[in-house]
């Protein structure tokens, strides 16, 4: 399956793949590093972000480290449906601190594409049974702390930092 953006600019579904697979490993540093979660559930996460993406119905992920419900760091992965000419970068750069009260909060924001048929049809695809959120993903308490971005072909994902 191929997917077509706005801008005539194409990808492929192994294309999605390619820029998931660095998110995947972002992931996986942060649960390990900050304790908030192991690596099959990152690799869970990771799993329904690539799936998502693939159908085009993501808009952006937010990942939060909060310490007894104070964020302490943050990183969102904002999708692009053109991005032919970035750069990739390396994963990493995301060893987050361990706490005391660790926990991670990833929240999925849709695009306009993900209707009620639509969420229908992905759960079954899903590993994780996502609910509504309205948590503050402003990280308003946090300071930006630069960011990545990965791409293949036109489609990718630029990821923001934010750090205490």
């Amino acid at each position: 399956m191929s997917q077509t953006a706005t801008k005539s600019a194409t990808y492929t579904d192994a294309d999605v793949a390619n820029v998931v697979t660095p998110v995947r490993a972002d992931l996986m540093m942060i649960g390990d590093s900050s304790g908030c979660w192991s690596e099959d559930e990152a690799r869970d996460y990771a799993h329904d972000i690539e799936q998502l993406a693939k159908a085009g119905y993501l808009k952006h992920v937010d990942v939060t480290l909060l310490d007894d419900g104070k964020e302490v760091r943050a990183t969102r992965y904002v999708v692009s449906n053109d991005a032919s000419g970035w750069s990739t970068s390396r994963p990493g750069g995301v060893l987050w601190p361990r706490v005391a009260k660790p926990y991670g909060r990833i929240v999925l924001r849709y695009n306009g594409n993900y209707t009620a048929a639509a969420r229908a049809a992905m759960k079954s695809k899903l590993k994780i049974d996502w609910v509504t959120s309205t948590a503050d993903t402003s990280h308003a308490s946090l300071a930006s702390a630069g960011g990545r971005a990965y791409a293949s072909n036109a489609f990718g994902m630029e990821r923001e930092d934010w750090a205490a």
